[in-house]
């Protein structure tokens, strides 16, 4: 069982690397299922706040002195702030970007996202956004990319950004912008020190929102499945939302489940035997047999010969 745990963290931080350029297992050693380790946060702060709408393939900025809001909450320091983004264009990559300014100072970003019930879904600390060098177009900056899957049904998922108490007490270490230069022209890298930022509770955060493929961060309760599965953000039984997100393991194939007496909506059996063969395709057979099985939870007929089809054409 151990084991088993060991090799679920693994494959969910590999999928974080695949998007965090300079990351290393080291730096990543969570998994943004543990939401217990987020600063607790009372639903009726979270409505109170303005969630600002950010679209697909748009870039949102926030300057916290100015733009940021206060979030009275043990352990968040200073302004936050709170995005929403639509949850029904299939799969996200959300890139959040910290600038350092020319105080030398930065504000270390940690991102709650919660489903569209507003129930913490994934938490992604400060140590996953990692310091990159500046560019010709880019500045110095804490980034981190996080992939997400909103499970079915979902509208919105809210994105909140905040820092701690605890991140106000480190520091940044940055690169000599002479260093920068030599290692871009290919020269000789002067030896001399690298500045150090501090964290502060202002800053320059960037949000940008797309459409992504291939392997992607699953966080939150799947299909409602107690079984070994990957978890995305929210449940797709709507209009009942699991409130305890888990994280549990990838499936071996599993008995039919019990159907519904009721039958499934046309649209919605079309839905679910476009994803399986959608997954199929791709070569992702767990994804395919995952919604197999909440296809026919829900009362699907057509599902499992979908499923033998795709799977078989696959092969």
């Amino acid at each position: 069982m151990k084991m088993k745990k060991s090799l679920v963290a693994l494959c969910l931080t590999a999928g974080l690397l695949a998007g965090a350029p300079g990351v290393s297992f080291a730096d990543v050693n969570f998994v943004p299922q543990n939401t217990t380790a987020a600063p607790s946060i009372p639903a009726s702060a979270l409505q109170q706040l303005t969630w600002t709408p950010v679209d697909q393939s748009k870039t949102q900025s926030t300057q916290l002195s100015t733009g940021g809001q206060r979030l009275d909450v043990p352990g968040i320091s200073g302004p936050v702030a709170a995005w929403s983004v639509p949850a029904n264009i299939g799969e996200l990559t959300l890139t959040l970007t910290s600038e350092v300014d020319k105080q030398t100072s930065v504000f270390a970003p940690n991102v709650l996202i919660l489903d569209q019930n507003m129930t913490p879904s994934a938490y992604f600390p400060s140590e996953y956004f990692t310091y990159q060098e500046p560019g010709v177009m880019s500045a110095d900056r804490l980034e981190g990319v996080m992939r997400l899957t909103p499970a079915l049904g979902q509208q919105k998922i809210y994105v909140l950004v905040f820092t701690t108490n605890n991140d106000l007490q480190r520091t940044t270490k940055l690169i000599d912008p002479a260093k920068a230069y030599a290692k871009g022209t290919g020269n000789a890298v002067p030896d001399i020190p690298d500045p150090i930022a501090k964290h502060g509770t202002d800053g320059k955060l960037t949000l940008k929102v797309k459409n992504s493929s291939g392997s992607s961060v699953l966080v939150g309760p799947l299909f409602g499945s107690s079984g070994p599965s990957p978890v995305t953000v929210g449940n797709t039984a709507a209009p009942v939302y699991s409130a305890q997100p888990a994280l549990v393991a990838a499936p071996a194939a599993a008995p039919a489940p019990a159907a519904k007496s009721e039958p499934m909506l046309n649209d919605t059996e079309s839905y679910f035997n476009q994803a399986i063969k959608q997954a199929a395709a791709k070569g992702d057979i767990d994804k395919a047999l995952k919604l197999l099985n909440e296809a026919e939870r829900l009362g699907s007929k057509t599902a499992r010969a979908t499923f033998i089809s795709s799977v078989k054409g696959k092969g």
